[in-house]
Order: C-alpha cells, then structure tokens, then sequence
C-alpha cells in the first residue's frame, strides 16, 4: 500500500507543476482536467502525508522509550500510545480511502419516485419523499429539475421523475434506492386509524453518449399535449414527448418543459439512464439482485427503510438502524441515514479486501 501512495504523491506533485505551466494553462479544458485529476487524489495525499509524519513520529518516541532516562520514557509512553492510535486511524482511512470508486459517482442523478401499496396515501407519501429529495439537495447546493409528474386526486403523485445536478450526487443517493415504507394517520383517514404504504425510489446516475449507443430505429417517440405544469401553452402547442425502446419495452416520458425540444433531451437522458442500469445489471447478476431486492415491486414486504410517525422513528433494515426525528428527515437533514449506510457499504467492502 505504501507503495501505491507513494506513487499517487509523485503524481500529485507532477499535477500541482503542470498546473503551473504556462503552456498548460493556456489551454483551459486541460487545466480543468487536470485540476480534477488534483482534486481527485488530494484526500489521499493529505492522509498519506499525516500517516508519513505520525508513523515517524512513533518511532521517534520508540527510540527514546528504549533509550531515554526515567523521565524521558513516561513522557514517550504517553506519546507512544498517541501516535499509536493515530497512526491506526490514518492507516484505516487510507484503506477506505483507496478502495476502487463507481465511476458513476460524480455524476449528477435521475430519480424516479412511484407510489406503491396504500392508494391515495401513498401518493401522498411519494410527495413527501420528493419533498425531502428537493430539500436534501437545497442543503447540499444542487440544483433540482422536475421532467414528469402523474399526479393523484387527493394531491399526492402516482410517479414523479426528476434530475438533480450536482457534483457527487449518485455517490450520496444511490443509497436511497428501494422501497420506504411509512406507518401515519392519513389525512384521508376519518376514523384515526394508522395505515401503511409505501413508494419505491429509484436513483440512476445521468450518462453520456459515449457510455449508451441508442440504435434510434429501435425507439419510438410519441408528441402529444402535456397534462401537467405549464400554464395555457401546454393546451395550445404539443410539447410533451414519450419515447418507448421497443427491445426492452422501457417507456420515459417528460412533459413539463414548455419547449418540444428540452422535454426530448431529458427524455433521452432518463432512456440513456435507465438502458445503462440495465446494461450494468446484464453485467453483473449480483448487482441485478441488489437492485431486484431494493426496489421491488413496491410490496409492503420489501422495504429498505420505515418512517414510523405515531413513535417518531425511522429504521433503516438494511443495517437495522433506528433514530428518531422524523421532522427533521423529512426536511432534508438526511446526512445522519446515509452516512450509517455508507459506511456499513465500506465496512463490507474493507472485508473483502482482507
């Protein structure tokens, strides 16, 4: 490993003089590229270069531990133990630290939020989850734009669809993916009765040309007026656009964009996304499970997480992890659920390894 970092902080120190080639920044998308590259293994080399000092360190205090006078050795004692600890601190985030990444990561994301059992509630519950997507993003600085809606009579959605732009996105929401789960009286509900349904969320980061080949002869792309948000011009003029990929049956619609034009880009984008998932899938029967298992059919049996409003408690099954405070979830403070799930997926990952 000592190696590999090594390596990483030539490479480092090679980025950070390039970067100060006048040649170099005369070019501005190759300054951009290898700031990135900077950007991307800078965590790693600052790690690396504590873990360099404090292992020197401890052997510093090693050596005056054998050799020092009395005094000497309990001042080197306690700083033996220190370092110590510091030392396997640093070694354990390195690991983390040099695990392979999803390439996908960075990328900015499409979510699909559809309600699953329940009627009504759970399309009301799908709006809330959507309202703590938009939330979440606001905190982070991501920008949040609605393609598709369907929504239901009591104002709930039967689906909504909708991309979120920015950097490190899917790394954060990938985690989101599957069946939530939520336990409330209903505003619908007279009688005060506690019901449970649940909407299925499904996360897909956006993909480039180059990583999807459409064969645009397999698609067939339907213009018709749109029904959702828009104002009169949704009535006058047919905006809305639906493509379906005829081998695989996948159907993307978008339909709140005024203009014919954007609402055929972000179609394209949710097909490119979702022929990618399926192609990554294809590849890999493990990963086909994991997302089988996630989302489901959006069954109350198959479920990832439950918001328990009456206990104010949310578990997370996958991890059997339980906190309390609804509210403030639900507001978009959804660091605390996504973090544990990050690092039991680490965890995992760390063991085999070992």
């Amino acid at each position: 490993m000592l190696e590999r970092l090594a390596d990483i902080e030539a490479r480092y120190i090679e980025l950070e003089q390039q970067l100060t080639d006048p040649e170099v920044i005369a070019d501005h998308r190759r300054v951009q590229e290898l700031a990135q590259e900077r950007s991307d293994i800078e965590t790693v080399v600052h790690l690396y270069r504590q873990y360099r000092d404090s292992s020197k360190q401890l052997e510093d205090a090693k050596v005056l531990l054998r050799e020092g006078d009395d005094e000497m050795r309990d001042l080197a004692r306690e700083e033996v133990d220190t370092l110590t600890e510091e030392v396997e601190r640093l070694n354990q985030e390195l690991t983390i630290a040099l695990l392979p990444k999803d390439p996908k990561d960075e990328r900015d994301v499409i979510v699909e939020i559809r309600a699953g059992a329940g009627g009504d509630e759970a399309g009301l519950f799908a709006s809330d989850l959507y309202g703590m997507y938009q939330r979440y993003a606001e905190r982070e600085g991501w920008k949040t734009e609605v393609t598709n809606t369907s929504a239901n009579e009591a104002g709930g959605y039967r689906e909504i669809v909708f991309e979120i732009h920015g950097r490190g996105a899917y790394s954060r929401l990938k985690y989101e993916s599957g069946v939530h789960r939520v336990q409330r009286v209903p505003a619908t509900e007279a009688q005060g009765r506690i019901h449970t349904s649940t909407a299925t969320v499904a996360v897909m980061p956006e993909v480039d040309e180059v990583d999807v080949d459409i064969n645009w002869n397999d698609v067939r792309i339907d213009i018709f007026h749109s029904g959702g948000a828009g104002g009169q011009n949704v009535n006058k003029v047919a905006t809305a656009v639906r493509m379906t990929h005829i081998p695989t049956g996948i159907v993307v619609t978008c339909q709140d964009e005024r203009s014919q034009a954007k609402n055929r880009s972000k179609a394209e984008a949710q097909l490119r996304a979702k022929l990618y998932a399926l192609e990554r899938e294809a590849q890999d029967s493990e990963v086909a499970a994991l997302r089988k298992s996630q989302v489901g059919s959006g069954d109350r049996a198959e479920k990832i997480r439950t918001y328990n409003y009456p206990q104010d408690r949310i578990t997370d099954h996958r991890i059997g992890l339980t906190v309390h405070g609804i509210p403030k979830v639900m507001d978009g403070d959804l660091d605390g659920l996504i973090d544990a799930v990050a690092s039991e997926d680490q965890a995992r990952a760390l063991a085999a390894t070992a």
